[in-house]
């Protein structure tokens, strides 16, 4: 299944959250939300602003950015590009 975000959204998946810290062992109930994500899809953008956010970015958003969404047993993110903080250039 394929998903085209419309108007200035994004679609992201989020890094994996960190299972260790320095050998030991984080349980699930105690991992923080991961903060960092890859844009999967992009929407065109609109008239007042321009898409500049592309397919493969990896980026930071804010921790409650996004509707959360499952789609083939894969989380994703779906948020306004204005939710984006920055863009990860490694």
């Amino acid at each position: 299944m394929k998903i085209k975000p419309l108007a200035d959204r994004v679609l992201v998946q989020p890094a994996p959250a960190e299972e260790k810290i320095g050998g030991i062992i984080i349980p699930d109930n105690a991992k923080e939300k991961p903060l960092r994500g890859i844009i999967m899809a992009t929407g065109n953008g609109t008239k007042d602003e321009e898409m500049i956010l592309k397919e493969g970015d990896t980026v930071l958003y804010g921790k409650y950015s996004g509707t959360e969404l499952e789609l083939d047993g894969v989380k994703y993110l779906m948020m306004r590009q204005s939710d984006v903080l920055a863009i990860v250039k490694e």
